[in-house]
């Protein structure tokens, strides 16, 4: 007899899932059943965040669905922090509950995990099923892969009750190919863009599997391509690349010298586009907007806008448009200069330090926290690999978000070298992760930027005119966590030479250095 937990990960299976992370509870037993033997690899977190956050980033790097098992009640409110940063970043995470059984549901018994409504709490993020029979199964699984792969990605939930999880259930279907998209009309685009003399370009998170025809288009267009935190790594060292958040005056300045933009997947959202709070945004109305979600497209005016997939549209843009000479080298080189000289002193050499990073292990995924120099990053940084460059420090901001991200990341890239880089307060928000990190034997160095406290709030508390007050917790002595959770260790100044000699000396698997900032 197969059972609906059985089936629900032979249905998983067949729609490509190859990992689950997860912490095993009384009301998911049953869908651990289907695991042993289902071809699924299970990891195992140490807090239900964890799981969410590494679901995450294995979405982020493997482009597919990452997929979290929780348990009814607190597993899923646990979960909830990371679902809303995979929805602030348009990341597909499939986070899949238990909740009680369906004669008690509303009821306020008094049962183990009970919440009142456990699927309302979630659809305030996101879409969430209910598998209240076997025969629903298919039909659920088919509409969250709908939801998790096409139009706007994001996290999805399914709950099942404990008293259908061991009922007899038919065999999963075969998934259905997905359907080809069709392209809409781009005949006004072409006109548009052709016309340009002076285009400019900005790359969003919806291109960062695209690079190929980014830089051809760019190249086509002779069109610098400003790239929001999302899309860094895209086009590294290319002479068009403006690896720099519109947020700065320089970018806004190029921006506003356009007569043409084209925006690519990205949703204009204001820890990109205005981290200060300062407004003066340029008029962007007459911009070119090719988005996958039509309530996106519909949040800021423009010229003209196209629901699409904006690498589908830039590869079938191509053999429609002639090569142009519009000094984009020149422009794009003029912006990041000017970009660069807008860091403060401390900025830039917080930059140099991930320069330093990139210098000593090429080709690495860099996951971020909300701390100092990931800040600085995501102001102007050019990281050297497409996707290999994202962090919880825009849209919902997650602290706590790297070690489990970076977990993930590496699952999704076997072999590749990750670096988390969190600071020591947002370390204590996830600290139990580096252990599974060890469980998995995962190539993570984990850069804990230890200032001794929260401080780009303290900063912020301090321009702002307010009293610091909450900013310094006590940071843990990283020598001795280290030691126990069998890491090996090194401690280096806020030095890039010293950093670059560290990571280049790391040991394989995981490993832990502590930056110290003075």
């Amino acid at each position: 007899m197969t059972t609906v937990g059985q089936a629900l990960v032979a249905g998983l299976r067949a729609r490509g899932v190859e990992v689950v992370f997860g912490i095993p509870g009384v009301h998911t037993i049953q869908l651990y059943r289907g695991l042993s033997g289902g071809g699924i690899r299970h990891v195992t977190p140490r807090h239900e965040q964890g799981a969410a956050f590494m679901a995450d980033g294995y979405a982020r790097v493997s482009g597919k669905p990452g997929v979290a098992f929780v348990i009814t009640g607190p597993g899923l409110t646990n979960a909830l922090t990371a679902m809303a940063q995979a929805r602030a970043d348009s990341v597909p995470i499939l986070v899949i509950s238990g909740v009680n059984r369906r004669d008690s549901l509303g009821k306020s018994l008094g049962l183990l995990h009970e919440v009142p409504d456990q699927a309302a709490l979630v659809r305030a993020l996101c879409p969430s099923f209910q598998v209240d029979h076997p025969e629903k199964l298919d039909s659920v699984l088919t509409r969250a892969f709908a939801a998790l792969t096409t139009g706007r990605p994001g996290p999805v939930h399914i709950e099942i009750p404990t008293d259908v999880m061991p009922l007899p259930c038919p065999p999963p279907k075969a998934p259905a190919p997905a359907e080809q998209r069709t392209l809409p009309d781009l005949s006004a685009a072409v006109q548009r863009l052709a016309q340009a003399q002076r285009p400019v370009i900005l790359a969003g998170g919806g291109v960062r599997r695209a690079e190929a025809a980014l830089r051809a288009l760019a190249e086509r267009l002779d069109a610098p391509v400003v790239q929001t935190v999302n899309a860094r790594g895209l086009m590294h060292g290319h002479p068009l690349t403006v690896p720099a958040s519109p947020s700065l005056n320089a970018v806004r300045a190029l921006i506003a010298g356009s007569d043409q933009l084209l925006a690519l997947g990205t949703e204009f959202g204001p820890t990109d586009y205005d981290m200060y709070v300062r407004g003066g945004l340029p008029d962007l109305s007459g911009m070119i907007r090719i988005d996958l979600c039509a309530a996106q497209l519909a949040r800021h005016r423009a010229a003209l806008t196209l629901q699409a997939d904006a690498g589908e549209v830039m590869s079938a843009l191509l053999p429609r448009l002639g090569a142009k000479s519009a000094q984009g080298a020149a422009r794009a080189a003029a912006a990041r200069a000017a970009a660069r000289a807008e860091l403060s002193p401390a900025m830039v050499g917080q930059v140099a330090m991930l320069e330093a990073m990139r210098a000593a292990v090429p080709g690495a995924i860099i996951v971020g926290d909300s701390t100092q120099p990931v800040y600085a990053g995501n102001l102007c940084y050019d990281h050297d690999r497409a996707g290999g460059w994202f962090n919880a420090a825009t849209g919902y901001g997650a602290l706590g978000f790297a070690p489990g991200a970076a977990v993930g990341a590496a699952l999704a890239a076997p072999g590749t070298p990750v670096i988390c880089l969190t600071g020591d307060g947002g370390l204590q928000f996830s600290p139990g992760e580096l252990r599974t990190a060890l469980d998995e034997r995962l190539p993570v160095t984990f850069v804990i930027w230890n200032n001794a406290g929260f401080q780009e709030i303290a900063d912020a508390m301090a321009d702002a005119g307010t009293e610091v007050i909450g900013c310094t917790p006590s940071p843990l002595n990283l020598r001795p966590f280290a030691q126990a959770c069998d890491l090996p260790f090194a401690q280096v100044p806020a030095d890039p030479d010293a950093l670059r000699q560290a990571l280049a000396a790391r040991p394989p698997g995981p490993n832990l250095i502590e930056v110290r900032v003075t």
